[in-house]
């Protein structure tokens, strides 16, 4: 199986599935001699892991994480960084009573059309367990970032209909809903128990902000920032959609109203836009102003509803779901999605830091 690698220059590889022994990752490309710790990892994964709240999975795991390679004293050795957590409360008996019936809206299906196989066992690796790997490798290049003087910030802006208005950013880890309008979150919450109650869940709209971004991330013409940010959200098995900036707003507007006007700021000697429909990436490359996302997740696909579906047989039946299940997926979507935004960002880093090597050795050169 392919497809569990991603990144150019700070490659991670994802291992493991929902129901099996453990889910880790393995991250290369990462230089020598860099301060880490487990603290801010270990913090990252907390903010992940369920059995949070009464709007999360009953499932009760600690995800204690454990660096098995590539760190010496304190300090990266600039070989392969592998991390791992144990899984201590899986049931994979959950699960024996539909091993035969497609689950709708899992993967059950293309993945036993594509592999001959399929992981009845909670998805195996379609499960939102594999992004307890994601977020432990972003959590380290979110402390390469923070030395950067680089900010992301998550938080769910809708959940089951109801939007927030403000953004307190203190708010944010505050409430079960990882919602920056605590008036809002409240309300989110209370229609989330409420579908759960009737055995269904609901869906959302996360939103990443990337405060102080570098300026002219990015390549032209399909490595573009926006384009891999695009993708790596993507990539999130609950996310159905991405927009950056305006996003789809823009669709309804004049050029004249959606083009941001520069300016030059002269306290902080670089130029500026006066608005950010283009959510802070143009042609591909970062302006420097602040970079945002916005996903569209899913309702979570597993509920006590019952559903019509099939066997693999192609003999009709209801089915009911048993096990534990998000009724909302967004709080615990806000980590994972930071994370992979920091991927992306740690990434296209290092190949600037490489393009503005080549630069300066062709100017030497034609001197």
């Amino acid at each position: 199986m392919t497809g569990s690698t991603f990144g150019k220059h700070f490659r991670i590889t994802t291992f493991g599935e929902s129901h099996g022994p453990a889910v880790g990752v393995v991250i290369d490309g990462v230089r020598p001699g860099i301060p880490i710790s487990i603290r801010p990892i270990q913090k990252e994964l907390d903010r992940r892991r369920p059995g949070q709240s009464r709007v999360t999975t009953a499932r009760k795991e600690e995800d204690k994480v454990q660096i098995l390679s590539g760190v010496l004293e304190g300090r990266t050795t600039g070989t392969p960084i592998c991390m791992i957590v144990w899984n201590k409360d899986q049931r994979p008996e959950d699960y024996k009573a539909i091993i035969d019936v497609f689950r709708p809206g899992h993967a059950g299906y293309v993945y036993l059309a594509k592999y001959g196989i399929a992981d009845f066992r909670g998805g195996g690796r379609s499960s939102g367990r594999e992004t307890v790997a994601r977020v432990a490798a972003g959590a380290f290049a979110k402390i390469l970032l923070a030395k950067r003087g680089i900010r992301i910030t998550g938080h769910t802006l809708e959940a089951g209909g109801v939007r927030a208005v403000r953004f307190l950013r203190g708010q944010i880890e505050k409430n079960n809903l990882r919602c920056a309008d605590p008036e809002a979150a409240k309300r989110m919450e209370r229609g989330i128990l409420r579908a759960q109650k009737r055995g269904d869940s609901v869906g959302g709209i996360v939103e990443v902000i990337v405060e102080n971004p570098p300026v002219a991330l990015g390549d032209p013409v399909f490595d573009k920032l926006d384009a891999d940010l695009a993708k790596a959200l993507m990539s999130i098995g609950t996310v159905k959609g991405v927009e950056i900036g305006a996003g789809f707003a823009v669709a309804r507007l004049r050029g004249s109203q959606n083009n941001d006007s520069l300016y030059y700021d002269r306290r902080k000697k670089r130029f500026r836009t006066r608005t950010n429909n283009a959510g802070g990436i143009v042609g591909g490359i970062s302006n420097g102003e602040d970079i945002v996302i916005r996903m569209a997740v899913k309702p979570p696909s597993s509920i006590a509803l019952k559903q019509r579906s099939v066997t693999r047989s192609g003999k009709s039946v209801d089915l009911e779901i048993r096990g534990r299940h998000d009724p909302c997926i967004c709080p615990r979507v806000v980590p994972v999605a930071e994370a992979m935004v920091a991927l992306v960002l740690i990434d296209h880093i290092e190949q600037q830091a490489r393009v503005k090597k080549s630069v300066g050795m062709l100017r030497s050169y034609t001197r």
